[in-house]
C-alpha cells in the first residue's frame, strides 16, 4: 500500500469526544500542564515502556502493517480508534496479527469546558492568570497577563467606590480584590529587609514617632510597604501616594489599603491623577501631618503651591532623590525653606547602596524585560557617571558592551577613564550607538536633535528620577508616529520608516518596567525611617531651616544592622588602637569629609 494510502487512514482516526470542548485531530488528549484535568489510570509512556506495535487500522482490517516492527509509535491514549462495527469499541493490532482492545481511559474532565486552548483570556479571566506585577512583567509579546493592567475593567479608580472588609473606603487604588497577592509579597520583601524588621522589633516598645502624622510620597511597592508598616509599629500614622505614575504595584496597594493604610495610587495614571492623589493625601479635613517624606520633591512642591500653612505643623522633611534634594538646596538658598529637611540621597548608606549596587543590577532587568535585547557587543553611552552610572556602566561592562560615557565633571570623567570607558560628546557617538541611557539628574540631556539621528532600532531609556533628560515632548509631533507594541515599550517611527525604542516614556527605567534588589532598599528605607525619628524627635533648636546630612553614626548603625545577613564579623579596635587614632571605640569610625 502507498504512504498516500498510509496517510489517509491515519487521517480517518477520531479521536474520542469530550463533553463541551471540541479538539482537533492535532489536540493532544493528554492535557497540557495548565489544565486541571486528571487521566484516570492511563499507563505511563516512557522511552523505556513504550510499546511497539503495528499501524492502528480497523477491526478486522487484514492489510499488512506499513511499519517495521521496531518502529515506535505515540502513546495509544493519542491515536484510538473508534469502529462503528464494534459499537464504538477501540482495537489495535499487535505485532504478531492478533486484535487487542485498547485501554479504556476515564473522559478527561476540565474545571472548565467552554474555554478553548489558544483563546487569549477575556479581562475578567485575566486576573486569574497574572502573577504579581515584579513577576508578570517577564512575560513576552504574546502573554496574556499584562503587568500594567490586571484588573479585571477598565474604569478609572477614581470612579470607583470600594472599601475594605472592615467598611473602610479612605483609599483609590486600582482593585481591593488583589490585596491577597499584595500580601504575600509583602511577605516575601519582609525577608529581604533585615534591619527594617530589627528596627521594628528593637524600638516598637518604645514607640518613638507615637503621634508622628507622615505624609509620603514614594514608589508604591513591596518594600515601601515593609517601610510604611514599620513606621506605623513605631507609632505613626500614614498617608501615602506615588512619586511615579508607572512604579506603583497594583497588588502591593490592594494589601495597604486592605490593612488600613489611606493610599491613593495605581499603574498607569495620568498626569492629572498623579496630582490629584498627591491632594488627597494632603487635603483631609481633621488630619494635619507633621513630617514629610519624599522622593522627587513632588509632594513638597505641591504643599508649598497649595496648603503653605500646613508647614507651621510640620517638624521635617525627609528627602531621598536627587531631584527632591536639588529641590530643597535651591528652596535653602531662595530662603523659602522653613522647616528642617534631612537629605538622605547624599547619605552613604543610600548613595553607594541604593544608587550604585541597586542600578548595577536593575539596569540589566529592566531592559532585558522590556527588549529582550542581547548586551553582548552592543554600543552603549551612558550619560552621567555619578553612582547611578557607575553601576549601569560596571553591569553592562561585565554582559560584553562596549561602552562610552559622557560626563560634564573632570573628576568623575576621569574615574570613568580610569574604569576603563571612553569619554565621549554625546554627538561623537549617538549615529552608531544600539542603547542611549541616562542618569544625570539634569534635563534636555537626549534633545530632538539627537533622537533624528539615532539609528534604527537604538533603544533609549532613562535611569534619572525625573522624566526631564530625554526630551519626550519634541516626539509628540504630526510626524511621528507612535506605535505600543509591548506595556512601556513604545516605537517611535519616522516618515521614512526609521524607529527608536523609547521605554516607560522617559520615565525611571528600573521601578517603571521591572523591579529592583529588596535587600538594597532595606538599606535605604531604614535610613528614611531613622532620619524620621531623628527630625521627630529633636529639641527645638536642634536643626534649624536648612537641609542636613543624616549623621555618620546613623548611616554607620543601619550598615550594622545588614552584616548579620553575611555572617560577617566586625573588627573591634583595642583602647591602644582607637587612642592612636582619636577614635570612639564604638564610631563614628570616619570624619564627615570622608569620600567612602
Amino acid at each position: 500500500m502507498s504512504v498516500q494510502v498510509l496517510a489517509a487512514k491515519m487521517a480517518e482516526v477520531e479521536l474520542k469526544d469530550v463533553p463541551g470542548k471540541e479538539l482537533t485531530p492535532e489536540s493532544p488528549l493528554t492535557p497540557k500542564a495548565d489544565d486541571k484535568g486528571v487521566v484516570e489510570n492511563e499507563p505511563k509512556a516512557t522511552s523505556a515502556t513504550t510499546p511497539t506495535m503495528e499501524p492502528i487500522v480497523k477491526t478486522g482490517d487484514t492489510s499488512p502493517g506499513f511499519l517495521t516492527p521496531n518502529t515506535k509509535m505515540p502513546q495509544a491514549s493519542a491515536m484510538k480508534r473508534t469502529d462503528p462495527q464494534q459499537n464504538g469499541g477501540e482495537a489495535f493490532v499487535n505485532r504478531d496479527g492478533t486484535v487487542a482492545e485498547a485501554p479504556r481511559l476515564k473522559k478527561i474532565q476540565f474545571a472548565d469546558q467552554k474555554q478553548e486552548f489558544n483563546k487569549r483570556p477575556t479581562k475578567i479571566g485575566r486576573r486569574s492568570l497574572s502573577r504579581s506585577i515584579s513577576q508578570s512583567s517577564t512575560d513576552s509579546y504574546g502573554s496574556a497577563a499584562s503587568y500594567t493592567d490586571s484588573s479585571d475593567d477598565e474604569t478609572s479608580p477614581r470612579d470607583k467606590q470600594q472599601k475594605n472588609s472592615k467598611g473602610n473606603g479612605d483609599f483609590c487604588i486600582k482593585n481591593i480584590k488583589q490585596a491577597d497577592f499584595g500580601r504575600r509579597e509583602i511577605e516575601i520583601a519582609e525577608q529581604e529587609m533585615p534591619a527594617l524588621m530589627a528596627l521594628r522589633k528593637r524600638a516598637q516598645g518604645e514607640k518613638p514617632l507615637a503621634g508622628a502624622k507622615v505624609v509620603g510620597c514614594t514608589h508604591i511597592t513591596a518594600q515601601t510597604a515593609v517601610l510604611m508598616e514599620t513606621l506605623t509599629a513605631l507609632g505613626a500614622q500614614c498617608r501615602w501616594a506615588a512619586c511615579n505614575i508607572y512604579s506603583t504595584q497594583n497588588e502591593v496597594a490592594a494589601a495597604l489599603a486592605e490593612g488600613g493604610f489611606s493610599v491613593f495610587a495605581w499603574k498607569g495614571e495620568s498626569e492629572d491623577d498623579f496630582w490629584w492623589c498627591i491632594d488627597r493625601c494632603v487635603n483631609l479635613e481633621g488630619w494635619q501631618p507633621n513630617m514629610i517624606l519624599d522622593d522627587g520633591g513632588d509632594l513638597t512642591h505641591w504643599i508649598y503651591k497649595k496648603y503653605p500653612s500646613m508647614f507651621k505643623k510640620i517638624k521635617g522633611i525627609v528627602e531621598e532623590s536627587v531631584t527632591g534634594v536639588h529641590r530643597l538646596y535651591q528652596l535653602s538658598k531662595a530662603g523659602k525653606l522653613c522647616v528642617p529637611a534631612m537629605n538622605v540621597n547624599d547619605s552613604v548608606t543610600k548613595q553607594k547602596f541604593d544608587n550604585l549596587y541597586c542600578c548595577r543590577e536593575s539596569i540589566l532587568d529592566g531592559l532585558k524585560r522590556t527588549t529582550d535585547v542581547m548586551f553582548g557587543g552592543k554600543q552603549v553611552v551612558v550619560c552621567g557617571y555619578g553612582e547611578v552610572g557607575k553601576g549601569c556602566c560596571a553591569a553592562l561592562k561585565a554582559m560584553g558592551s562596549i561602552v562610552y560615557v559622557t560626563e560634564i565633571d573632570p573628576i568623575c570623567a576621569l574615574q570613568a577613564c580610569m574604569d576603563g570607558f571612553r569619554l565621549v560628546k554625546l554627538n561623537e557617538v549617538i549615529r552608531q550607538v544600539d542603547i542611549v541611557i541616562t542618569c544625570t539628574g539634569n534635563k534636555n540631556v537626549v534633545v530632538r536633535e539627537y533622537l533624528d539621528r539615532m539609528k534604527n532600532g537604538c533603544i533609549v531609556c532613562n535611569m534619572g528620577h525625573s522624566n526631564t533628560e530625554i526630551d519626550v515632548a519634541s516626539l509628540r509631533t504630526p510626524e511621528l508616529t507612535w506605535e505600543r507594541v509591548r506595556s512601556q515599550v513604545d516605537h517611535v517611527i519616522w516618515p521614512d520608516g526609521k524607529r527608536i525604542v523609547l521605554l516607560a516614556e522617559g520615565r525611571l527605567l528600573n521601578l517603571s518596567c521591572s523591579t529592583v534588589p529588596t535587600f538594597v532598599l532595606s538599606i535605604t528605607a531604614t535610613t528614611q525611617a531613622l532620619a524620621l525619628i531623628e527630625l521627630y524627635n529633636a529639641p527645638e533648636g536642634r536643626y534649624k531651616q536648612d537641609v542636613y546630612l543624616l549623621p555618620k553614626k546613623m548611616d554607620e548603625y543601619v550598615a550594622s544592622l545588614h552584616l548579620p545577613t553575611f555572617d560577617a564579623h566586625l573588627t573591634e579596635l583595642s583602647d591602644e588602637q582607637a587612642k592612636y587614632l582619636g577614635l570612639n571605640k564604638n564610631g563614628p569610625f570616619k570624619p564627615n569629609y570622608y569620600r567612602y
